[in-house]
């Protein structure tokens, strides 16, 4: 998952990322979406290892983060792609344990948040990394209970949200981080069903999205809405081109957010589906992911605050 701008942001962004996954082999690689035509191009710049299973956030203007994951076994590293040259670094920052199935969002300008996923544990945790110095520390506040495959997003000045996740049991419920002061609350609102594998994404100042997963019943294509004003959940009428899991999302805020890769019942997907926001309206990209992929990240450059 990302984070993007808020409402004061230059008008229109830039770009959105998708990075690692597995094809059938564990992928280095990241495809760029630019945002002005939605056209698809590849980075010189790869992750320092294939992987999966791994979180994305981002501070808009400046570089996105991809930690954790899976590639071969658990990561704790943290891989920066420096915006606007798409380089990439790896810090020396680590998460506090190596972990996959993780979630990530972030309070841009701020700090970038890594919490929950496997370590092999049930991970409760949540890791900051603070901008720009990008140093970590890890909040007194943890999610309601250890959990792996949440989904994150964020209202970027106010707060964060990891909604979702496996507990041993799937989970609907919706925690929030609240900005500057960290503290955790959950919110009444909560997801349509209890789901696993989904992902997360968000229009700053309006509302995040949460699409996809794997419920009791199968793989889900339905988006719940939080709008940001009030914590409440709608469900859209949108829905994903395909019932999906182990996607990943990004948004370029104040105009769409984008939904790419996944499984579904035929295999995995390439395909990236757009939510445009004025009306939550879904359409799909002529551009797809450089091979279709399951278990990726992603994250946004929504431009400068």
């Amino acid at each position: 998952m990302q984070i993007l701008a808020g409402p004061s942001a230059a008008a229109g962004g830039v770009a959105g990322y998708f990075g690692g996954g597995n094809d059938g082999a564990m992928i280095s690689g990241i495809d760029k979406i630019t945002f002005s035509a939605d056209t698809k191009s590849t980075l010189s710049a790869t992750l320092t290892s294939g992987r999966r299973y791994l979180a994305g956030m981002a501070n808009s203007g400046v570089g996105g983060y991809f930690g954790g994951g899976n590639d071969g076994s658990a990561i704790s590293g943290i891989d920066k792609i420096t915006f606007p040259a798409d380089t990439k670094s790896t810090l020396s920052a680590t998460l506090t344990s190596a972990r996959e199935q993780l979630a990530g969002m972030a309070n841009s300008g701020v700090g970038g948040y890594f919490g929950g996923g496997l370590d092999p544990g049930f991970v409760s945790g949540i890791d900051k990394i603070t901008f720009p110095a990008d140093t970590k520390s890890t909040l007194s506040a943890t999610l309601t209970s250890g959990r792996y495959g949440p989904a994150g997003m964020a209202n970027s000045g106010v707060g964060g949200y990891f909604g979702g996740g496996n507990d041993g049991a799937n989970i609907s419920g919706i925690d929030k981080i609240t900005f500057p002061a960290d503290t955790k609350s959950t919110l009444s609102a909560t997801l349509s069903t209890a789901r696993r594998y989904l992902a997360g994404m968000a229009n700053s100042g309006v509302g995040g999205y949460f699409g996809g997963g794997n419920d009791s019943g199968g793989n889900i294509s339905g988006i719940d809405k939080i709008t940001f004003s009030a914590d409440t959940k709608s469900t859209l009428s949108a829905t994903l081109s395909t019932a999906r899991l182990f996607l990943a999302a990004m948004a370029d805020s104040g105009t769409g957010g984008y939904f790419g890769g996944g499984s579904d019942s035929g295999g995995n997907v390439s395909g990236i589906d757009k939510i445009t926001f004025s009306a939550d309206t879904k359409s799909t990209l002529s551009a797809t992911l450089t091979t279709a992929r399951s278990g990726l990240a992603g994250f946004a450059d929504s431009g400068v605050l």
